[in-house]
């Protein structure tokens, strides 16, 4: 069922990021041969005027084929170049290219603003101003990797419930009374009462010295989270601020990954492909179908960023050779700029399959 609804979610968001470029071009007079899910061989097509829409065996994207996107001698010369995207201005260019990125984000904005709507999962000390976070519990919010709480089997977004060490216990735990009791009980084994969603569980865990500087844990952080339901005006208005702090977020992480990757110290582990998305898309939905919702809306935002990286083949690369015709004031050389694009599909598609491969050893 993860897999299915990862494939859902995959199949809406690429569908979102399509259509932004379908629609700006359509509206642009730039004709569109094929909107297409997934990368081919072709399963399935469907021509409606001049448009084929198509669905294809490799799920793992999508695409729009705009005439002289990829320019040739027919869409720089021939008898329909007019309608070609390179032969419009670099304005309207600029305009098809960002669409994607674009509509990525309002997409995010909207599913954000949806879960303010119905009732979002929020840090209750950030939001406590606005006066309506009910049923605050404490969460775990990260796990470390090969801590004794991931190897017990605790999980980001698990309540809290109940703490107890030998024969005293903490019931309803806020956060500052949760760490000091771990804390001070050294090695004496817990017992964790969660909930998982709707279901309830327990956990024994052995708290270890080194997980965090000067004193003993299990490896988990905590917040104590609420859920803020708000009315359309105002939830539109949080949700723009929180899209808006996640894509400064995401550009954060992305540029510090960028950067250790250029000077050799990128962590390649916390990298994960479509697999490992998958295997997420199983715990959120556990959590609930509003937590589901938000991680849509993350990934949305992440593709949008990714895809704005001036990398051939992104809308970023394209958008930076627009750039360059820009300031130059003449057009690249189209056998450079497609080979170029050509180099840097391989390159993601490579680097998709190594991803993947990590994704699939993780599971055994």
């Amino acid at each position: 069922m993860s897999v299915i609804i990862f494939f859902i979610i995959l199949a809406i968001l690429v569908l979102v990021h399509e259509f932004g470029h379908f629609i700006v071009a359509k509206r642009s007079g730039i004709r569109v041969d094929e909107f297409g899910l997934g990368f081919p061989p072709r399963l399935w097509s469907y021509k409606v005027g001049e448009t084929v829409y198509s669905i294809n065996a490799i799920p793992f994207g999508g695409f729009v084929k705009i005439f002289g996107e990829n320019p040739n001698e027919e869409s720089i010369s021939g008898p329909d170049n007019k309608r070609s995207f390179i032969n419009k201005n670099r304005g309207i260019q600029a305009a098809v290219l960002s669409a994607g990125i674009l509509f990525n984000i309002i997409f995010a904005w909207l599913l954000i603003s949806f879960g303010f709507m119905s009732g979002l999962p929020v840090p209750a000390d950030e939001y406590a101003s606005l006066g309506s976070v009910s049923d605050v519990r404490l969460v775990i919010t990260s796990i470390l990797n090969d801590s004794p709480a991931a190897k017990a089997g605790l999980k980001t977004g698990d309540a809290i419930l109940l703490l107890q060490a030998g024969k005293e216990t903490l019931q309803d735990p806020t956060l500052s009374k949760a760490q000091n009791f771990i804390g001070s009980h050294g090695v004496e084994p817990l017992s964790i009462l969660y909930r998982r969603g709707e279901n309830t569980g327990t956990v024994n865990v052995i708290p270890k010295e080194g997980v965090l500087k000067g004193r003993f844990a299990i490896g988990i952080s905590m917040d104590m989270i609420g859920t803020l339901s708000l009315p359309i005006p105002q939830a539109l208005f949080e949700g723009g601020k929180t899209t808006g702090r996640l894509l400064e977020t995401i550009a954060i992480g992305l540029g510090s990954f960028i950067t250790g990757a250029a000077t050799g110290h990128a962590d390649l582990s916390s990298v994960t492909g479509p697999v490992g998305i998958a295997g997420m898309v199983g715990d959120v939905r556990a959590l609930g179908f509003v937590y589901l919702i938000s991680f849509t809306a993350f990934i949305s935002l992440n593709l949008a960023v990714i895809n704005l990286l001036p990398f051939p083949a992104l809308d970023g690369g394209r958008l930076l050779f627009v750039l360059i015709e820009t300031v130059k004031r003449s057009r690249i050389n189209p056998k450079f700029s497609n080979a170029l694009n050509t180099v840097g599909f391989v390159i993601l598609m490579l680097l998709m399959v190594v991803v993947t491969f990590r994704d699939v050893v993780k599971l055994f």
